[in-house]
C-alpha cells in the first residue's frame, strides 16, 4: 500500500514511478482524444489556456521546436546582413520611401536616417549643410533635406490655376474666334515672306548653263530635265528653310559637333555652305564669325559653353599642334568660306601671344618665315577690312607699346584689322572685359562671340583660381627652388664628369660655378635659344676676365638689352657733362640719332599712355561702384523694404551688421569716382590725379572698419541662412543671377579687398608714364606708398584670419585636443611618422630591432609640438578613407630634444624626440621627409629659444 501513496490526488501515485508514467501517458492519450473531437475555436481556447500557464523556459522550448521543424520564410535582412550592405540596399529608395521605411521598426529607423543616405540626395539639388554636424548628432542631413523641401515656393492647385490657368479650362466662343484669326494672320505673314524670298532668289540665280549648274548637267546627261527642275525647286525650299532657321538661332541652345580636333560649330559644314552660297556673294552679313580657343585656357570647357549660337568655334590642343596643323583645322572648319571676324582666345601677356607650345609670338619672332606665312594665310580666311572684317586677339596686347607694335605689324602683314584689349590692372583674364583697340563696333568683341553672363561667370571663376594658385605657388616656391637647384647641380655634375677629367674639373671650378648660375637664370628666362643664351653669358664672363677690357662692349642684333643699357649710359653722361660729350657724340652720329629718336618717342608716347591709364582707372572705378550698388539695390533695399512692411526677413540689427560698412564704402568710392570724372572732363598732359588719391587715402578708416568686421559679417550671413528659411529663400532667388554678375553675396563682399590690388597696379602704371619733372610725380609716389602700405595691412589681416581658421580646423579634427588659440601662434609643418619600439636596448645600435606600434602625426607650431595618434576610417559608398586623430600630448619647443638614429639593416629614416616626460622613436617614409622635418624642427627650436 505504501507504493500507492498519493500526493494531492488519488489518481497520481507519488512513489511508484512506473505507475506514474503509465498513468501520465493514459491521461495524455485521453486529452489528445478529446482535442481531436473539439472544434477549432475550442482548440484555440485550450491552447491559449495552456500557454498562459507555461513559464518562460517552457515557452522557449516551444519556440525552439518550431524553429527546428518549420523553416522561417521571411526574416528582417537588416538583422542578418552586415550594416554596409543594408545601407546599400536602402540607398536605392527615394526620400518618400525612406521616410516610410523608417516607420517599420527601430532598426530600420536607425538605418534609414544615416547621413550617408541623405547627403547625396541633398547635394544633388545643391542643398549643402551650412554647418559641420557634431559627432553625436543624428540624422542631420535628413532634417536639412526636409527643411529645404518645406521652404520651397510651392503653388497650390488653386494658386497655379490663378497664375497659369488650367489645361482643361473651356474657352469661350469669342476667344476661339480670336485664336483662329491670329493663326490665320501668322500663316499669311509667313507665306508672304516665303514668296518674297523666292523672288529674290530667282533674281540672283545664275544662268542654267553656267557655273555649277553646267557641271551638274554634264554629269547627269541621261537625267530628264523635269527632274532637274524639280530638284532645283526643292533646293530653293531647303535654302529658304535654312535661312529662316538661321535667323532664329540666337534663341536656341548651342549644340556640339566635333570638327577637326575639337569643334563646337552649331551647324554642320554642309548646312553652312548651302546657306552662304545660295544667299549670294553681294552681302557679307551671312559670313560666319569664327572663334579659336586654346586648351591652355583654364576651364576652357566653360568658355566653349558660353559661345553664342551661330558662331563656329574650334578648340585646339596647345601642346601637340604645329602652325600648319592649326591652319588645317581652321580651313577645315570654315570649309572654303571667309569669316566675317575671327577671334583667337589663347594665353599670353601684354608683349606676346602664347599661341602654341614653342611659339610665343612677339616682336622678336614675328618675321620668322613660318610665323609670317601662318599669319598671312590666317588673314586670307577673314573678310577684308572694307567689308568689316577683323581679327580679335583675346590677349592684352593693347596695354603695352610692344603689344601695339605687334598688332600694327600683323595688320601690315595681312591687310586685316587686328584688335586686342587694353586692360592694365585687371588680373587673370579680366582684361577681355576692358576697352579694346581699334574703331568702335556696335558690340564689343567679347559680345560678338560669347554670352555675356556665362563669360562673366567664367572670368570670376578664373580670378578665384588664379588667387588660389598664387597662394599655392607661394607655399611651394621654396621647395621647387631647392629641387631646381639640386636637379641643375646633378645635371652639371653628370655632364662635367662625363666630358672632363678630374684635373680639368679642379682647374675650371670658376667656369663650372658660372655655368651653374647661368643655368638657374636660364630656367627663369625660358629663352627660345638656350645654347645662344649660355654661350653669350660665357663670352661675357671671358671678356670681363680679360685684361684688355676697357669698357667697349660689342653690341649685336641678338642683344637688345645691351644696346639699351649703353644708350642709357650715354644719356646720363650727356646730362652730367653736355659740353664734354658734344664732340664725342658728333663723331658717333648713328648712336646720337638713335638716342634722339628714342627720347622723342618716349616723350610723345608717355602722354598718350598716361591718358590711357587714367581712362582705365575711371572705367574700372565705375565698374567697382556698380558692384557696390548691386549689393545695395539687390540685397539691402529689399530687406529694408520687407522690414518696413511688417514682413521682415531679417531683423534691423542683422541688416545693420551685414550692410552698414559696405554702404559707407559705397559713399566714399562714389565721391572718389565723381572727383575722377570731373578731372578727366578737362584732362590734359599737365593735369594731376595724385592729389585725388591722397585725399582718398586719408579716408581709408572706412575700409578698416569693414575689414575688421568682415569675419563677423560672414558668420552673420551663414547663421541667418541656417536659422531663417525666408532669408535662405531670398538668397536663393538673388544669388548668382545675371543682375549680380553670377556672384553670391559673400563673393560680392570680396571686391573691396581685390580693388586695392588694382589700385596698386594702376598707380604703378601711371607713375611709370609720368616724367620725373612732372608736378604729379611726387603725389603719385606718395599715393603708391600709401595704398601699398594699406594693401600690406589687408594682406596681414587675411594671413591672421587664415592662421586662426587653420588652428580651429586642427583643433576640430583632433579628438580631445585642448584650445590652440594663442597670440602669434601659427602652424609650420605637419609630418606623418611611424612610432617604433625597441625590442632590446642593451645591444648596439646597428643590431637593434624595432617594432611598429602606432601611427603618429606631428603638428609643429612656432612655439610647441603637438603629438597625436593617427587612424583611418572608411565610409560606406566612398572610395577614399578618412584620417582620424587622437590627442596625446604637446611639448614646448624649448624643452624638446632631437637625436638622430643612423640607418642600419633593420631601420631607415628614424630619429628620437625627447620631451620632459615622454620619448618617441619615429621614422618617416622617405629620406627627404626626414631631412626636411629635422631641418624645419631644428630651426623652429632655435627661433623659439632666441625669443
Amino acid at each position: 500500500m505504501e507504493s500507492f501513496y498519493t500526493r494531492f490526488s488519488a489518481w497520481t501515485p507519488f512513489m511508484n514511478k512506473s505507475l506514474n508514467q503509465q498513468l501520465f501517458q493514459e491521461r495524455v492519450a485521453l486529452i489528445s482524444h478529446w482535442f481531436d473531437l473539439w472544434t477549432n475555436k475550442q482548440r484555440q481556447e485550450f491552447l491559449f489556456t495552456i500557454f498562459l500557464r507555461c513559464t518562460k523556459s517552457q515557452l522557449r522550448v516551444v519556440q525552439d521546436w518550431f524553429s527546428e521543424r518549420m523553416q522561417v520564410a521571411k526574416v528582417d535582412f537588416s538583422t542578418v546582413l552586415p550594416r554596409f550592405i543594408s545601407l546599400y540596399i536602402f540607398s536605392f529608395l527615394n526620400p518618400k520611401d525612406l521616410c516610410a521605411a523608417a516607420q517599420v521598426s527601430w532598426p530600420w529607423k536607425f538605418l534609414t536616417e544615416q547621413d550617408c543616405l541623405w547627403m547625396p540626395k541633398c547635394i544633388k539639388f545643391g542643398w549643402f549643410l551650412p554647418y559641420t554636424p557634431a559627432d553625436n548628432e543624428y540624422a542631420a542631413w535628413k532634417h536639412h533635406y526636409i527643411a529645404c523641401v518645406s521652404s520651397l515656393d510651392w503653388l497650390t492647385p488653386r494658386e497655379a490655376a490663378a497664375v497659369y490657368g488650367t489645361l482643361n479650362e473651356p474657352k469661350t466662343e469669342e476667344e476661339e474666334l480670336q485664336e483662329r484669326h491670329r493663326e490665320k494672320c501668322l500663316r499669311k505673314i509667313i507665306w508672304e515672306k516665303i514668296v518674297l524670298r523666292k523672288k529674290e532668289l530667282f533674281k540672283v540665280r545664275p544662268p542654267w548653263v553656267s557655273g555649277t549648274r553646267c557641271s551638274r548637267l554634264l554629269r547627269s546627261k541621261c537625267q530628264p530635265r523635269l527632274s532637274q527642275t524639280v530638284r532645283d525647286r526643292v533646293g530653293l525650299h531647303e535654302t529658304l528653310e535654312k535661312q529662316l532657321v538661321l535667323a532664329s538661332l540666337e534663341a536656341l541652345p548651342k549644340r556640339s559637333n566635333v570638327s577637326g580636333c575639337h569643334s563646337y560649330s552649331l551647324l554642320s559644314k554642309k548646312s553652312w555652305r548651302g546657306v552662304y552660297k545660295n544667299g549670294g556673294s553681294s552681302s557679307h552679313a551671312l559670313q560666319p564669325h569664327f572663334i579659336l580657343i586654346s586648351s591652355r585656357i583654364p576651364a576652357y570647357e566653360m568658355v566653349v559653353n558660353s559661345v553664342r549660337a551661330g558662331i563656329i568655334s574650334v578648340v585646339y590642343e596647345h601642346s601637340s599642334l604645329t602652325l600648319e596643323s592649326l591652319l588645317y583645322l581652321i580651313e577645315k572648319a570654315l570649309d572654303g568660306q571667309k569669316a566675317q571676324s575671327m577671334g583667337i582666345f589663347s594665353d599670353g601677356n601684354s608683349r606676346e601671344i602664347n599661341l602654341l607650345r614653342g611659339y610665343k609670338i612677339g616682336i622678336k619672332n614675328l618675321l620668322r618665315p613660318e610665323v609670317r606665312d601662318f599669319w598671312e594665310k590666317l588673314g586670307s580666311y577673314v573678310a577684308p577690312e572694307e567689308e568689316g572684317g577683323h581679327v580679335d586677339l583675346f590677349v592684352p596686347l593693347g596695354a603695352s607699346e610692344a603689344g601695339i607694335e605687334v598688332l600694327s605689324q600683323l595688320s601690315q602683314l595681312t591687310g586685316t584689322l587686328f584688335t586686342a584689349p587694353t586692360g592694365i590692372a585687371t588680373g587673370s583674364y579680366q582684361h577681355i572685359l576692358s576697352d579694346w583697340l581699334g574703331r568702335q563696333w556696335e558690340r564689343a568683341p567679347p559680345s560678338i562671340y560669347f554670352s555675356d553672363s556665362k563669360l562673366q561667370m567664367w572670368s570670376s571663376l578664373t580670378d578665384f583660381l588664379e588667387h588660389t594658385l598664387k597662394s599655392v605657388r607661394k607655399q611651394l616656391s621654396p621647395l621647387f627652388k631647392e629641387l631646381q637647384k639640386n636637379v641643375s647641380g646633378r645635371m652639371i655634375g653628370q655632364f662635367v664628369f662625363d666630358t672632363m677629367s678630374m684635373a680639368n674639373i679642379l682647374n675650371n671650378q670658376e667656369i663650372i660655378q658660372a655655368l651653374a648660375d647661368r643655368l638657374l637664370e636660364l630656367s627663369k628666362e625660358n629663352s627660345d635659344n638656350p645654347l645662344e643664351f649660355l654661350s653669350y653669358f660665357l663670352l661675357k664672363k671671358c671678356i670681363k676676365k680679360s685684361k684688355d677690357f676697357e669698357g667697349n662692349v660689342i653690341l649685336t642684333k641678338s642683344d637688345p638689352k645691351a644696346t639699351c643699357s649703353v644708350l642709357t649710359k650715354e644719356r646720363s653722361v650727356m646730362e652730367d657733362n653736355p659740353q664734354d660729350t658734344k664732340s664725342s657724340l658728333s663723331k658717333n652720329d648713328p648712336c646720337f640719332e638713335l638716342l634722339v629718336k628714342l627720347e622723342r618717342k618716349l616723350q610723345v608716347d608717355s602722354a598718350e599712355m598716361r591718358t590711357r591709364v587714367v581712362r582705365e582707372l575711371l572705367q574700372s572705378e565705375r565698374k567697382y561702384v556698380q558692384v557696390l550698388e548691386i549689393v545695395r539695390d539687390v540685397y539691402e533695399r529689399p530687406l529694408r523694404a520687407a522690414l518696413s512692411s511688417n514682413r521682415a526677413i531679417l531683423s534691423a540689427a542683422n541688416i545693420q551688421i551685414i550692410f552698414s560698412d559696405i554702404l559707407r564704402i559705397l559713399c566714399l568710392n562714389r565721391q572718389f569716382l565723381d572727383d575722377l570724372r570731373a578731372r578727366l572732363q578737362e584732362w590734359g598732359p599737365a593735369h594731376c590725379v595724385g592729389e585725388i588719391f591722397i585725399k582718398f587715402g586719408s579716408q581709408l578708416n572706412t575700409y578698416t572698419n569693414f575689414f575688421n568686421n568682415y569675419s563677423v559679417v560672414l558668420k552673420t550671413i551663414e547663421k541667418c541662412r541656417e536659422m531663417i528659411p525666408a532669408f535662405r529663400a531670398f538668397l536663393k532667388r538673388h544669388d548668382k543671377t545675371i543682375v549680380t554678375k553670377m556672384l553670391s553675396l559673400p563673393e560680392l563682399l570680396l571686391y573691396p579687398s581685390r580693388r586695392f590690388e588694382e589700385y596698386v597696379h594702376l598707380l604703378y602704371a601711371l607713375r611709370l608714364h609720368t616724367p620725373a619733372e612732372h608736378a604729379d610725380r611726387g603725389d603719385l609716389t606718395t599715393a603708391v606708398d600709401q595704398i601699398k602700405k594699406y594693401k600690406g595691412y589687408i594682406d596681414q589681416m587675411k594671413q591672421n584670419i587664415n592662421m586662426k581658421d587653420q588652428l580651429s580646423d586642427i583643433q576640430r579634427i583632433i579628438w580631445g585636443c585642448p584650445s590652440l588659440s594663442e597670440v602669434n601662434r601659427y602652424l609650420i609643418r605637419v609630418q606623418d611618422v611611424a612610432q617604433l619600439h625597441c625590442c632590446n636596448e642593451e645591444i648596439s645600435l646597428s643590431l637593434r630591432l624595432y617594432e611598429h606600434t602606432h601611427d603618429l602625426s606631428l603638428f609643429l607650431f612656432n612655439d610647441a609640438l603637438l603629438v597625436s595618434s593617427r587612424g583611418t576610417s572608411h565610409i560606406p559608398f566612398e572610395r577614399t578613407s578618412k584620417s582620424t586623430y587622437q590627442f596625446i600630448t604637446s611639448v614646448a619647443l624649448q624643452r624638446l630634444f632631437i637625436e638622430d638614429i643612423p640607418d642600419s639593416k633593420y631601420i631607415k629614416n628614424a630619429f628620437i624626440l625627447r620631451g620632459p616626460k615622454h620619448e618617441w622613436i619615429c621614422a618617416t617614409e622617405a629620406e627627404d621627409d626626414k631631412f626636411l622635418w629635422l631641418m624645419v624642427l631644428q630651426n623652429a627650436i632655435e627661433s623659439s629659444i632666441a625669443k
